[in-house]
């Protein structure tokens, strides 16, 4: 073949490669726009709307910036529907398909890219998690993916340049982005440093590595001091969560951790990922050496490590999401490597990743609105749907405007009134409760009971009206969680009520039931848990 006919197939297969890869951001964000807006909230995505509602320079749980992404897409909470809640994932979820693309592409090739890119769309954690769910994953999946970006082009240069030492300076800005996403974002570093005291050292003799740590460190700094008035609770919550000292070792919660990793990256993703991993310690397929460091050293640790957390304790499988993309872009140099002729192919895992991924969708979407998989028949109404993860993302909108419809009847004869606020004594239910239920009618949700339970509700205590002496409040609950109310509500109300049941539906099949408490004549007002920790309050007390 000529020169010319090199160059001209060579530019023929990068056409077509962008083609297909613009085919799947196009597509893949039509579709999560389109589950974004039909799909009510889950119960941690209405518990972020709070952190936009009320911005704080930190929150109980996370940093702040997923309440920003939510606060920019709904211009300040003007358009605050599921959609506009959801757009930055949406949005972020394609841009993220371009990133890991550009990364494949300087790592091998762009066919590379391109495997990469399919690998990702059909990763649960990235099609999902991070691009349909507003979650603080959905900034920091984007920060850790510029960052990684930056890395292969800056840590692999033995000689240091006016445009390296720039990017590592950038690499500070990206890094305190992601940390103001989400905690562990913070590994960054460790992986980069392990990599510079072991594979190249002259990075410890330039001045801008530590500029840009000061640059990390200093954005972090709004969550430090938030912490500092609080005694740093934040930490000392994520603390408890992967503390192994509290408890023997637990094969189940390691069995659980490793199937929900599984999962969330796709049974598929998985297979190949460790079939990658053998092949290129038994190297089968060539790869550059610093680059091969770099993708394993922000991959296998973090992923190891939660492993390791859950032989003694619960975790959450998307905690080492992000490590997984490290994963993804192995895998596609894999195959990528395999393909001789260069050539417009999809591989078949590829391509059953992506299969898989879409009939999980359906499925779960077919059961979101039928039910059709159904629940195990019982003749208890405080248990029904309890096994349904489904109806954190259903049911909800309806149940609210039930709820509307007995709250006016409940005026009308005088037994509440329009002040009526709605007692929470868990953050869940509460957010659903408050964005579903009380915004829409108009109503205050006030949080009795420990911040372990609370989380930010015991600020949001504090910028809300509270109880007033004989006011009357409801208590809600739902089956899928059912939870009585507590006895300790009786120290601050003479009554709890018997409960009027909604029944809750999907489609036309009864799954779930509501339970709506009425509680009789406030006569003490519930102490502020932030008082009683030594933070002061603001609102004087009216029983005093």
């Amino acid at each position: 073949m000529s020169e010319h006919s090199k160059n001209f197939a060579s530019s023929s297969l990068d056409k077509s490669i962008r083609f297909f890869l613009w085919s799947i951001i196009i597509s893949s964000v039509l579709i999560r726009g389109f589950l974004a807006w039909y799909v009510e909230l889950g119960n941690d995505e209405v518990y972020y709307w709070t952190y936009a509602l009320y911005p704080d320079w930190s929150h109980f749980d996370h940093p702040p910036m997923v309440g920003f992404f939510i606060w920019l897409t709904t211009l300040n909470l003007h358009f605050d529907s599921e959609l506009f809640l959801r757009l930055s994932s949406v949005i972020l979820g394609g841009v993220n398909i371009w990133l890991v693309y550009r990364i494949g592409c300087k790592l091998k090739n762009c066919l590379t890219g391109l495997y990469a890119a399919i690998f990702f769309t059909g990763s649960v954690y990235c099609f999902v998690i991070t691009g349909i769910f507003i979650m603080p994953d959905t900034p920091q999946l984007f920060f850790w993916l510029l960052s990684l970006m930056i890395l292969i082009h800056v840590l692999p240069d033995r000689q240091l340049t006016a445009r390296s030492r720039q990017l590592l300076l950038l690499l500070g800005l990206t890094i305190g982005l992601a940390m103001l996403s989400k905690y562990t974002s913070a590994y960054l570093w460790v992986a980069i440093g392990i990599f510079i005291l072991f594979y190249n050292p002259k990075w410890l003799k330039t001045t801008e590595l530590y500029v840009a740590i000061l640059i990390s460190a200093v954005m972090f700094l709004p969550v430090i001091y938030w912490n500092y008035k609080y005694n740093f609770i934040s930490f000392t919550f994520h603390g408890e969560r992967v503390n192994l000292f509290t408890s023997g070792v637990r094969p189940d919660l390691f069995f659980t951790e490793l199937a929900g990793q599984i999962l969330y990256n796709n049974p598929i993703n998985f297979v190949v990922i460790i079939i990658a991993l053998i092949a290129l310690f038994r190297k089968k397929f060539s790869l550059n050496t610093d680059y091969k460091k770099i993708l394993l050293l922000t991959s296998l640790p973090l992923a190891g490590l939660f492993l390791l957390f859950a032989l003694f304790r619960p975790t959450l499988p998307h905690w080492s999401g992000p490590g997984y993309v490290s994963l993804i872009l192995l895998s596609a140099i894999f195959l990528a490597e395999k393909n001789k002729e260069k050539k417009l192919t999809i591989p078949v895992p590829a391509g059953l990743s992506v299969i898989l991924l879409v009939v999980g969708l359906g499925i779960a979407l077919a059961e979101i609105k039928t039910g059709f998989i159904g629940q195990p028949a019982t003749d208890d109404p405080t248990k029904l749907g309890k096994n349904d993860v489904t109806l954190d993302l259903s049911g909800w909108r309806n149940f609210g405007s039930q709820f509307r419809q007995l709250r006016l009847e409940d005026i009308e004869s005088g037994e509440m009134s329009v002040a009526s606020p709605i007692v929470v004594t868990r953050w869940f239910p509460a957010a659903h409760i408050d964005y579903y239920v009380a915004k829409p009618s108009g109503q205050n949700v006030i949080g009795i009971g420990e911040l372990k339970n609370l989380h930010k509700y015991a600020w949001i205590n504090r910028l809300r009206p509270e109880l007033y002496p004989t006011s009357n409040a409801y208590y809600i609950t739902s089956s899928r969680a059912y939870k009585a109310p507590d006895p300790s509500l009786l120290t601050y109300f003479d009554e709890i009520s018997e409960p009027v049941i909604i029944k809750g539906f999907k489609g036309k099949k009864h799954v779930q039931n509501f339970f709506v408490y009425r509680l009789k004549y406030c006569k003490s007002l519930p102490p502020d848990i932030l008082e009683s920790m030594g933070f002061e309050r603001d609102i004087e007390n009216k029983f005093d």
